[in-house]
């Protein structure tokens, strides 16, 4: 039960309480723990009640002071030894940059819900990607939770604004499409077939014709294609970091996948490797780690190529603009109306959820509805 007393300051009179809530690990005994600076008995009292429920359902004292911060360092201490290298260099990213500069220096029992909605809020205005920096500062709050050094997670609760063009129905908003459709995509490919080198027309021809990531593309290497079975395995993605490059494993088991190959980009494939072998016996150079899309010293091409050489393109030649991920996005969009099923899809681009499936597919439900009217009229004008 807790004690309580005025007493005097420069500001006036305050308000503190005193309770033996506390057990001393050392002596096993209760001992006094002392709060200051209440304004008012009642929040004494409230303050009181709050700490000594607090040590009843199991916080520790000796938690009390830790900040965000401190909390970071113990989560992800335990957090990277899990994670891929990619993964740990974006989230120490999204730390530094948006998280610990607004979280990092408060007591982590101090940091309220309304703060965190706040903060939402502001990094809302400017970031696309709020959702991921909350996924990953709520990581920080339920290990807090977790370990018994908050009862309750600040960020539970907090809602993501959406972003203002998601209200807005105007018409250029249909322009915000990253995807192509199929004149534009034929369009693209007769563009590089005459413009880049084999190399870099394959490479963008065998992004769009399997959907895969650009990581993926990048990191295969001959054996992964088997020319006979018309098939091609994508198992790792290529990670680059200071002049250095690894291949890492899929993130998951669906990433992991053997996909067909159509019988164009097989031929295309044949004469790149052919080609490559040609040149690394006029330069007598060796592939060997056997890279399908290498740099003249043989190594992988970088990661920012391909993302340059299509902007280049669009820019030239006025195309709608779309990212590279816009490829893998155009090769399921153009799935579905080929007539592809929502598990065909999801299983040739390695999605480990149907959802993520059916966000591309509610892109293309316009086209398909049209088509629907298409087969109606033909069937009754027979």
């Amino acid at each position: 039960m807790a004690s309580y007393q005025k007493y005097s300051t420069k500001k006036g009179q305050m308000w503190l309480f005193k309770t033996r809530a506390v057990i001393d690990p050392a002596t096993g005994q209760p001992k006094q723990t002392t709060r200051r600076g209440f304004k008012t008995k009642k929040e004494a009292i409230k303050a009181a009640n709050q700490f000594e429920q607090e040590i009843k359902n199991g916080l520790s004292i000796q938690d009390e002071n830790l900040t965000f911060q401190d909390v970071f360092d113990q989560w992800y201490d335990n957090h990277s030894k899990t994670i891929k290298l990619s993964t740990k260099k974006r989230i120490e990213s999204m730390f530094k940059i948006h998280i610990l500069p607004r979280f990092g220096r408060l007591k982590i029992k101090e940091i309220t819900r309304s703060y965190c909605q706040k903060m939402i809020n502001e990094i809302a205005e400017s970031i696309a990607s709020v959702n991921d920096i909350k996924i990953q500062a709520n990581q920080v709050f339920k290990y807090a939770t977790k370990m018994d050094i908050i009862l309750k997670n600040p960020l539970e609760h907090v809602t993501v604004p959406k972003q203002k063009k998601e209200f807005l129905n105007e018409p250029g908003n249909s322009e915000d499409r990253n995807y192509w459709k199929k004149d534009e995509l034929k369009k693209f490919l007769s563009i590089t077939k005459e413009e880049l080198s084999l190399r870099d027309h394959v490479c963008f021809q065998l992004l769009i014709y399997t959907g895969a990531r650009k990581g993926e593309v990048l990191a295969l290497t001959w054996d992964d294609i088997d020319f006979d079975a018309r098939s091609i395995k994508l198992s790792k993605t290529l990670f680059q970091s200071g002049g250095k490059h690894i291949f890492q494993t899929s993130k998951t088991k669906e990433s992991r996948r053997l996909i067909s190959l159509d019988p164009q980009t097989l031929e295309l494939l044949k004469k790149l490797r052919i080609e490559q072998k040609k040149d690394n016996l006029a330069f007598m150079t060796v592939n060997t780690e056997n890279i399908v899309f290498t740099r003249d010293d043989n190594l992988p091409l970088r990661s920012a190529y391909l993302n340059e050489k299509l902007n280049i393109l669009i820019k030239k030649h006025n195309l709608h603009r779309i990212t590279i991920h816009g490829l893998r996005h155009t090769h399921a969009s153009l799935l579905f109306e080929a007539g592809a099923s929502i598990k065909e899809v999801q299983e040739r681009l390695g999605h480990t959820n149907i959802q993520m499936t059916m966000n591309i597919y509610t892109h293309v439900t316009d086209y398909l509805k049209e088509k629907t009217a298409e087969k109606f009229q033909q069937y009754i004008e027979l």
